[in-house]
């Protein structure tokens, strides 16, 4: 009998005492006396249920170790597509979450506009754009990868609209789409100075493109003075950037300090129906599940460090 084999009969004996011990604790009659073993726990009985899943799979393992060629075995590579991952467990969104609904007006749209840093920043800047596309009833316009990055690849645009469960983002192709004049009709800079966080070079980026557009104006010239931005609130922002006309630019928000708490609580301040409204793109999801199959397996931890400005995903 080959090793392989001997291996996987030692684990399959492992097994079914482990299965056989979880049988008896589950079958036992209410403890009578302090020396009779207490019935398994819920808890418990996923952690044996588990540990005989692994098992389970370290035969397979064991078995197809003597067909190996060299190079990963399809099968192999599908045997724990379905195994759940130990340790942390998903957080549940608190039940007192302060939400708000995100009712876009026809043919309004607050255009993003994010110049700061890298990517991380610039997913944050899209983050508080969106909390302001809902308190003033507009749809958010993903910026062209002319001028930034190409989000549509980065994000799932597709996931934030069925979580929602209307229309709430779209792309900067789609607005051209829907629009004979490609222009931005109001530009109200939540940042003073520089307007709108906005140099020259990025103004002939958006010319370029073929977006007109009317006076860059401030919110609040007055913050031009301050070192550090002004803490704004719900009431401030609707009171400066409520308007009628049909497509508007705040700018860069990135460093908008406007109702923090409650834009960074767990699940983001957006009432939506999924766990998650925010995540990366269905190609980058299937790109990382595939290179855990492939190369990590079931037992890894991933670690990322940043000195600051971490990302999350709402």
């Amino acid at each position: 009998m080959r090793e392989a084999e001997l291996h996987a009969l030692y684990l399959l004996r492992s097994q079914r005492s482990g299965l056989l011990s979880l049988f008896n604790r589950t079958a036992a009659p209410e403890p009578t006396n302090s020396s009779t073993a207490a019935p398994v726990s819920l808890s418990d009985l996923q952690a044996a249920l588990l540990s005989q899943i692994k098992i389970n799979r370290e035969i397979q393992e064991a078995l197809l170790s003597t067909h190996h060629s060299g190079v990963g075995n399809a099968t192999e590579d599908a045997l724990d597509l379905d195994l759940p991952g130990p340790g942390c467990r998903r957080r549940e969104l608190p039940y007192n979450r302060r939400t708000i609904e995100w009712n876009p007006k026809k043919n309004r749209y607050l255009f993003a506009i994010c110049l700061s840093g890298q990517m991380s920043n610039h997913l944050i800047c899209l983050e508080k754009h969106m909390f302001f596309a809902a308190l003033l009833g507009r749809i958010l316009v993903v910026p062209s990868q002319k001028v930034d990055y190409q989000y549509d690849k980065v994000l799932d645009i597709n996931h934030i609209n069925d979580c929602i469960g209307r229309k709430v983002v779209i792309t900067y192709e789609e607005f051209v789409d829907k629009r004979k004049k490609v222009s931005i009709d109001q530009f109200i800079c939540y940042v003073a100075s520089p307007p709108c966080y906005m140099d020259e070079e990025h103004i002939k980026k958006l010319k370029a493109v073929g977006i007109s557009m009317g006076k860059i104006e401030a919110a609040w010239p007055e913050d031009a003075k301050l070192k550090e931005p002004k803490k704004r609130y719900v009431a401030d922002i609707t009171a400066k950037f409520t308007t009628d006309s049909e497509v508007l630019a705040v700018g860069e928000l990135f460093y908008a300090d406007a109702e923090e708490e409650w834009i960074m609580q767990p699940g983001g301040p957006l009432a939506h129906k999924c766990k998650t409204l925010i995540q990366p793109s269905r190609l980058i999801m299937l790109t990382a599940q595939r290179f855990v199959q492939t190369f990590l397996g079931g037992n890894y931890i991933a670690l990322h460090f940043r000195r600051h400005g971490f990302l999350k995903f709402w």
